[in-house]
């Protein structure tokens, strides 16, 4: 027999003699919750009167409702984050994989451009491409050779590229 009793186990402690709510005062505890997050004290009374607990058991299962509604608030605020996050990156890698295409692109033309207005004497200048820096065209050349590949017009070079 053990003589090593603690005081608790002696005698029945207060605090563990309230009552386990039945399903019945949970659904009403629940719809109250849903209607009011924060428990004043006449409601706290009110609900205590007709669930036949002590009012202290409401506020504290308030309380304990409160919190958990809480975490699943911030896990649900988590999850969201996390979603667009996940998306943000997707269209973030799309976007650098579209411009490398892009540049490549670029690079592929300035080439095919650059080695055309060497070979065929353009009107209006030539540029050095030898050093794969295509700085060397004067500004002037390059704005001119814009205008005729976006507006299209005759006379600027236009059939030079074909």
């Amino acid at each position: 027999m053990n003589n090593f009793q603690t005081q608790d186990q002696k005698q029945p402690s207060k605090l563990h003699n309230k009552k386990r709510l039945n399903q019945e005062q949970v659904r009403l505890l629940e719809r109250s919750f849903t209607a009011h997050k924060k428990l004043g004290p006449e409601l706290k009374l009110k609900l205590a009167n007709q669930l036949g607990v002590p009012p202290r058991q409401v506020a504290i299962w308030f309380q304990n409702k409160r919190a958990r509604w809480k975490t699943q608030n911030l896990e649900f605020d988590y999850n969201t984050v996390q979603v667009k996050l996940e998306n943000a990156l997707a269209e973030k890698r799309r976007l650098e994989k579209d411009v490398k295409q892009l540049k490549e692109e670029l690079k592929q033309a300035q080439e095919m451009l650059f080695a055309n207005l060497n070979q065929k004497n353009y009107p209006f200048g030539s540029c050095d491409s030898s050093s794969n820096n295509y700085g060397s065209c004067s500004e002037n050349v390059l704005q001119e050779l814009y205008a005729c590949l976006i507006g299209g017009g005759s006379g600027c070079g236009a059939e030079l590229l074909r």
